[in-house]
């Protein structure tokens, strides 16, 4: 009598239901990897951003002092994503009873955000400056 060779119809079913599974795992192990990736990809963009209009910022020494600033950035910039930003320069750090002209510390604080998905993104970034007391206007 020969002996038969190949698999039974059985053998087949759990074989399929085997690479099955797998398929399934690995497609949303992929699905989960290309949403992380795009995510990244918007923090990296923020991140370049940010780096840019904080440089723009530290250099700029007729920043008011205490009033918000705002503004959007190009759409070339950003890949066609509404992106914008929003700044305050602060006092940091003083001597006590400092004069016109003194050294201080400013701090700046600037938050990038940008539309994804159906809600906003935030990032928020420090700097801190050296500056000097602008002398005081007399009062009218």
């Amino acid at each position: 009598m020969k002996q038969r060779r190949g698999f039974t119809l059985l053998e087949m079913l759990v074989a399929t239901l085997i690479m099955g599974i797998a398929v399934v795992g690995l497609l949303s192990n992929i699905s989960t990897s290309l949403r992380n990736a795009s995510r990244l990809t918007e923090y990296d963009r923020a991140a370049i951003l940010a780096r840019q209009k904080m440089g723009e910022l530290l250099v700029d020494r007729r920043l008011p002092v205490g009033m918000p600033l705002e503004g959007k950035f190009d759409a070339a910039l950003t890949g066609g994503i509404e992106a914008g930003w929003r700044a305050r320069v602060t006092p940091f750090e003083s001597l006590p009873g400092a004069a016109a002209g003194s050294a201080v510390l400013e701090r700046i604080e600037l938050e990038i955000w940008w539309a994804s998905g159906d809600g906003r993104r935030t990032l928020s970034f420090d700097a801190y400056r050296r500056a000097r007391l602008p002398a005081q206007e007399p009062a009218q």
